[in-house]
């Protein structure tokens, strides 16, 4: 006689119970993860992919900073301290520094849904600035006295017309 198995009971074979699909929940739906609310909530206000990819990694770096936290259980001083290290610790362009405040509010006010009070003390990323380089009069005169022709003619109606400003 040859041994039962174990899948067997009195010859009939036991169906074993249906289990959820990874990532699908047993019970009652599950609140999905922060990230993906911020995912969710760029796309149905048809936020740019790359925009969608920058927000998210930007909230990932501030929950990250302070130490995996719940941004539902931070501050303004927390979101002040974040960016403020940004600008003089990371260095980051004001740009930079722009868009990661941009990503946080909109963490805040479109997910969480909490309304945010003045970040009055915070340190703000220096636009570097840039001077215009012209041309003085002599300069001027010195470059027209080098080309000939047709090239004379374009120059000196840059010149004449402002392009060219001494």
């Amino acid at each position: 006689m040859q041994p039962r198995d174990r899948n067997t009971s009195h010859g009939a074979t036991i169906i074993p119970l249906i289990r959820p699909r990874p990532g699908q929940a047993a019970g009652p739906p599950v609140k999905p993860r922060l990230l993906d609310q911020v995912r969710q909530s760029l796309r149905t206000r048809h936020y740019s992919p790359r925009t969608e990819k920058a927000y998210v990694a930007w909230i990932r770096r501030f929950i990250l900073f302070h130490g995996k936290r719940h941004p539902e259980t931070m501050s303004e001083a927390d979101i002040g301290a974040f960016l403020s290290r940004q600008a003089s610790e990371a260095k980051v362009s004001a740009g930079t520094q722009n868009q990661a405040l941009a990503a946080l509010l909109f963490l805040f006010q479109q997910v969480i849904g909490r309304q945010l009070e003045w970040l009055g003390n915070l340190v703000r990323a220096t636009r570097p600035v840039h001077l215009p380089v012209v041309l003085d009069r002599k300069e001027v005169r010195d470059l027209l006295a080098h080309v000939q022709g047709q090239i004379w003619l374009v120059c000196a109606l840059m010149y004449g017309s402002g392009l060219l400003t001494a």
